[in-house]
């Protein structure tokens, strides 16, 4: 039977709460695969009736094996991430004050070998390296604002201590001058 021949398929998946970090969610990604390749429904709207997504904006990041990006969080904007090619290892910490999960971290791998979207919350410190060559695709709930809203902790805290696996990953310039988290101001922290 192909795709086109099935009379209805269930598409929607459900949310899945982080264990260790409180707001983030994984939606494992179904593929519906014939003869021809296949089809995978990686977002909706209804995943997470929480959020306004009326500003919703699309992006997409290529990166090479051994790029590290981050760790960047936001005070007005989540991210859902969606890796469509490769591998990359996610990289997270809640800096939220007021959080059950307050300076928890958490890793998990996904592409590949782990077909899912992460949603990641305000105030969730977030970054990946990519394990291979990668195409990651990420959705925003509010648009680019030339850098206002986002700010960085070195990718490397001790203080954080994420186990990257990796010890000179090729960073940005950008991301190179991220702070240490006790070095940053608590006004540039998030506020909950």
């Amino acid at each position: 039977m192909s795709l086109t021949d099935q009379p209805t398929l269930k598409l929607v998946s459900p949310t899945r709460p982080s264990r260790h970090i409180n707001g983030v969610y994984t939606v494992p990604i179904k593929a519906y695969a014939d003869e021809r390749g296949q089809f995978m429904e990686t977002f909706r709207r209804e995943w997470f009736p929480w959020i306004n997504w009326d500003r919703m904006q699309s992006n997409r990041s290529d990166s090479k094996k051994d790029v590290l990006r981050g760790l960047h969080y936001h005070h007005h904007q989540i991210d859902y991430w969606y890796v469509s090619r490769g591998v990359v290892r996610v990289g997270m910490v809640d800096l939220r004050p007021s959080s059950p999960t307050y300076r928890a971290v958490e890793t998990l791998e996904i592409g590949d070998t782990n077909n899912v979207g992460v949603f990641i919350p305000i105030g969730v410190a977030h970054g990946f390296l990519a394990l291979t060559d990668v195409t990651l695709t990420y959705l925003v709930n509010n648009y680019y604002d030339g850098g206002k809203d986002e700010r960085g902790v070195a990718w490397n805290d001790p203080d954080i201590n994420i186990p990257w696996g990796i010890e000179s990953p090729q960073i940005s310039p950008r991301d190179v001058e991220n702070r240490l988290l006790k070095n940053i101001p608590q006004d540039e922290l998030p506020p909950k």
